[in-house]
């Protein structure tokens, strides 16, 4: 029945579990572990449990199947495993299939927290990492070899909001035998093509957007039925990356307005970021969904949208940028984004703190890059907000 429904409908529907009670909202499932009905029953879902049979929360919940469920048929994946945090599931995905002597290829313009994982853990067991500028077709295509295992990027990089294009570089990755995993955080389940366009692998970060009201931390895999459940779920049951039941029931609730929020936060951060463009104290604005963004046409073709994010550049003194954000009235300082709340993020001292002045620099993560999280307030109340303080600055 599933299958002939609209995105709308499996938001709200997808993947729920009814009690004999009857009751409207998804029940929690707050249990770490389940009991069996005799010892032989016990030892037979030990040897192979069916799809709706439980052993221990770490391996699974009906709460989390639900979730996983609900966004697999929304991302229109064959199945997917919850996590703990958005880099459970980029470090469940990537570890679970990598082993000493594989290459991975990757684009270098990451989340800080992505980066950590390719520079120094995978390096640690024997996993080469070769970086590409992800917008230049070419260094792909020179750094993907026979030996490469993974190609890894984000499909809109975080803070600069290069757009990656997915058909062609997983046609290469696909020419050498390796998967695609994308991470697809910026472009949002609503508007993803991912698998569409050639990714094996999804990633989302749930804290972001799908809770989107700054709640609960989770992240979910997404892929191939095979993949999830041979590869991905044994790594992640044994080595801890679950989701609990309780911020899997929050999920399953953000899930249903996620639409809506999205739709109204990208039309506000269009708007938002078409009013910083002209602004003569805004250096440069990146945005996909500008028609002078490098990654414009390329963003239309695979979301239709600029996103819900947006980034401004104010020069490159660090004092003034500070004095930009201390003056914002509405707009929170935080290193979160997809909330409700517009969020306002200083890179280059936060999420990206750690990376070295160099690379900073070549990443063009200066001093004075701002990234912009649009959220559901009023747009001309955020325009305001952001010109009195670009007038503070």
């Amino acid at each position: 029945m599933a299958e002939g429904w609209n995105r709308r409908t499996k938001l709200i529907h997808g993947g729920s579990r009814r009690s004999g009670y009857g009751e409207i909202a998804e029940a929690i499932y707050l249990t770490q572990s389940f009991a069996y009905a005799s010892a032989e029953d016990a030892e037979a879902r030990f040897l192979e449990a069916g799809d709706d049979e439980y052993i221990y929360a770490r391996y699974g919940n009906p709460t989390t199947r639900a979730f996983e469920e609900r966004i697999a048929m929304l991302e229109g994946a064959e199945d997917g495993f919850a996590t703990a945090s958005g880099m459970a599931a980029v470090n469940g995905a990537l570890a679970s299939m990598l082993r000493a002597g594989d290459h991975v290829v990757s684009a270098r313009a990451l989340f800080g927290s992505c980066l950590y994982i390719l520079e120094e853990v995978l390096p640690r067991y024997g996993v080469e990492v070769t970086f590409v500028d992800g917008t230049d077709l070419d260094q792909w295509r020179a750094a993907i070899r026979p030996e490469t295992r993974v190609v890894f990027l984000e499909s809109v990089s975080n803070p600069t909001l290069e757009v990656i294009d997915l058909a062609a570089v997983s046609q290469m990755a696909h020419a050498a035998g390796a998967m695609l995993v994308v991470d697809n955080v910026f472009a949002t389940p609503v508007h993803s093509r991912a698998l569409e366009l050639g990714a094996d692998v999804v990633i989302y970060s749930a804290t972001k957007h799908i809770d989107g009201q700054g709640r609960c931390l989770g992240g979910v895999i997404l892929g191939r039925r095979d993949f999830i459940r041979k590869t991905v779920e044994p790594y992640m049951k044994h080595t801890g990356g679950a989701l609990s039941p309780f911020n899997a029931w929050v999920m399953l609730n953000g899930l249903q307005t996620l639409e809506l929020r999205v739709r109204a936060q990208c039309e506000s951060a269009q708007a938002i970021a078409e009013a910083l463009a002209d602004d003569p104290r805004v250096a440069r604005a990146h945005y996909p969904g500008l028609p002078g963004d490098p990654g414009h046409a390329l963003a239309m073709a695979q979301m239709g949208t600029g996103g819900t994010v947006l980034s401004i550049e104010l020069g490159r003194d660090r004092d003034a940028t500070f004095r930009f954000l201390n003056a914002l009235k509405i707009w929170m300082i935080s290193n979160n984004l997809g909330d409700a709340r517009s969020i306002a993020t200083h890179p280059a001292t936060t999420t990206h703190q750690r990376l070295p002045e160099e690379q900073k620099a070549r990443l063009g993560i200066t001093p004075g890059l701002v990234r912009l999280s649009v959220g559901l307030e009023d747009t001309d109340d955020l325009i305001t907000d952001m010109r009195g303080a670009l007038d503070a600055m």
